[in-house]
């Protein structure tokens, strides 16, 4: 299966992203959206992208990808399936577009949709899910527009700064060779 888009190709992680990986994961204005509550060392980004490459999702539960331009090959963020759980065929999905002038681009929609097929041509997952910030639009907007729906809100789930935050949690249903949105 071909892991290209419109204008991203989703690749794995290499060795040599553990830098850029470790400076993502410790930016502090992206910890909302992640659930980061503390630094991450080299040492466990390191760890971290050698276990990517020694498994599999079946073994690890998680898989990481690299959204990167095809038209020069920069990385422009990250893509997850977390929670893998090949019994019930469903995984967490999650998406990070770290800078913010590579945001509202169309990056994450096609990432998202490459996933998406990827998920349920490659890997037969029945279903996809995500939680996302109440506040998030631009989120909320990227996930509606590719298929998944509010399934439930977890009242003042996270603490923030200004205080607690609602969380979405949604979810798309798949179904082997065509797409369910209903």
């Amino acid at each position: 299966m071909n892991l290209e888009g419109r204008i991203v190709r989703l690749r794995a992680v290499e060795p040599a992203d553990a830098e850029m990986l470790y400076d993502w994961e410790n930016d502090t204005s992206v910890w909302s959206v992640s659930g980061t509550t503390e630094p991450f060392s080299r040492a466990q980004m390191e760890a971290f992208v050698a276990a990517q490459q020694q498994g599999d999702i079946f073994r690890t539960g998680q898989l990481r990808l690299i959204a990167e331009t095809q038209s020069d090959a920069r990385a422009v963020g990250v893509v997850d399936l977390f929670e893998f759980d090949p019994l019930n065929r469903r995984a967490g999905i999650g998406i990070l577009i770290y800078r913010a002038d590579d945001r509202g681009r169309g990056y994450a929609a096609d990432a998202l949709d490459i996933l998406c097929r990827y998920a349920r041509e490659r890997l037969h997952l029945h279903q996809l899910w995500c939680d996302v910030g109440a506040d998030n639009e631009a989120s909320l907007r990227l996930f509606r527009r590719a298929g998944f729906q509010k399934i439930g809100i977890k009242r003042q789930w996270q603490l923030t700064p200004e205080g607690y935050r609602d969380e979405i949690l949604m979810q798309r249903l798949l179904e082997e060779g065509k797409e369910e949105t209903a």
